[in-house]
C-alpha cells in the first residue's frame, strides 16, 4: 500500500472545518474566541448536561442524609482522575497495539493519532463521548457508591464530569496561540507544548503532573532529547505498510475534506 511518510516533520494543516461550517483552530484563537466556542461546543454542553443531571439525581436519592460521604465521594473522585488519565494516556492512548488491529484502529485514530497530527483541531481534542463517557462512569460510579451509595455514587460521576470540562478548557488553553499571564497556565502548557512538539513519552499530565513526577516521566526540554515520532506516535511509512487500517482511513478523511472544501 502506497501511503506518503508519516514522520515527526509533518505540520498540520492550516484550518479545518467543522460540520457547522465554523472554523476551530485553536492556533488561530484566543481566548476571548475560545470561550464561546468552547460553551457552545456539543460535546461541552453534552458534559455540563450529564454534570446537572448526576447532581441533580444524587440529591434526589438522598445525598442530605450523607453529608460526609457525598462530600468524600466528589473528593476522591476528583483526585484520582489526574492517575486514571495518567495510565490512560501513557499505557493505552501510547502504546502500539491499537493500530494493529482493524478493530481497534479506528478507536485509536480517533481518540488519539489525529490529536497529535494536527493538535489544534477542537474537533479532534475531545474525545469521543462513546469512549469517554463510560471510562468516567468506570473510574468514579464504584467510589462514590462504595463510601455513600447512589448518592456518593451520582457525586463522584458528577465530579468525574466536572473534572473533565476543567481539564478539557485547560487543554484548549493549552493549544491557543498565546501565552498566559498566568504562571500557572503558563507551566502547564510549557510542559504539554513539549509532550506534543518535544518528546511524547513524558509529561502526559493536562492539568496535574503529579503522577509524572511520581513516576519519572516529567521532563524539561533541556533534559529530553527531541523524538522522531512526536507527531505521528511511531505509526510511520514502515508500519503503516504492515498495519493500513490507520493509513486507509486518514486516506479517506482526507479526499472527504477536500470535496468539503471544493464543495464550499
Amino acid at each position: 500500500m502506497q501511503i506518503a511518510p508519516l514522520t515527526s516533520t509533518d505540520r498540520p494543516a492550516p484550518r479545518r472545518r467543522l460540520n457547522a461550517g465554523h472554523a476551530h483552530d485553536l492556533g488561530r484563537m484566543g481566548l476571548k474566541e475560545l470561550v464561546p466556542a468552547f460553551v457552545t461546543y456539543p460535546t461541552v454542553q453534552i458534559y455540563a448536561v450529564l454534570t446537572t443531571a448526576a447532581v441533580i439525581g444524587a440529591w434526589q436519592t438522598g445525598a442530605a442524609n450523607h453529608p460526609v460521604g457525598v462530600a468524600v465521594s466528589a473528593i476522591v473522585a476528583f483526585l484520582i482522575y489526574p492517575l486514571v488519565w495518567y495510565g490512560l494516556h501513557r499505557f493505552i492512548l501510547h502504546s502500539r497495539f491499537l493500530y494493529r488491529f482493524p478493530a481497534t484502529a479506528k478507536l485509536w485514530k480517533r481518540i488519539h493519532f489525529d490529536h497529535h497530527q494536527d493538535p489544534n483541531r477542537l474537533e479532534v481534542l475531545f474525545g469521543s463521548l462513546t469512549n469517554t463517557l463510560p471510562t468516567i462512569a468506570i473510574a468514579t460510579l464504584p467510589i462514590g457508591y462504595l463510601l455513600a451509595g447512589w448518592p456518593g455514587a451520582l457525586t463522584a460521576l458528577a465530579s468525574g464530569l466536572a473534572t473533565t470540562l476543567l481539564y478539557e478548557f485547560c487543554h484548549c488553553i493549552q493549544h491557543l496561540n498565546f501565552l498566559p499571564n498566568n504562571a500557572w497556565l503558563k507551566k502547564i502548557k510549557a510542559l504539554h507544548m513539549a509532550h506534543h512538539f518535544h518528546n511524547e513519552q513524558g509529561n502526559y499530565g493536562i492539568i496535574s503532573f503529579w503522577p509524572d513526577k511520581l513516576l519519572g516521566t516529567q521532563y524539561a526540554i533541556q533534559n529530553m532529547p527531541r523524538s522522531p515520532t512526536v507527531h505521528n506516535l511511531g505509526y510511520d511509512a514502515a508500519e503503516a505498510e504492515r498495519f493500513p487500517w490507520v493509513a486507509a482511513l486518514a486516506a479517506e478523511a482526507k479526499a472527504r475534506r477536500k470535496a468539503e472544501a471544493q464543495a464550499d
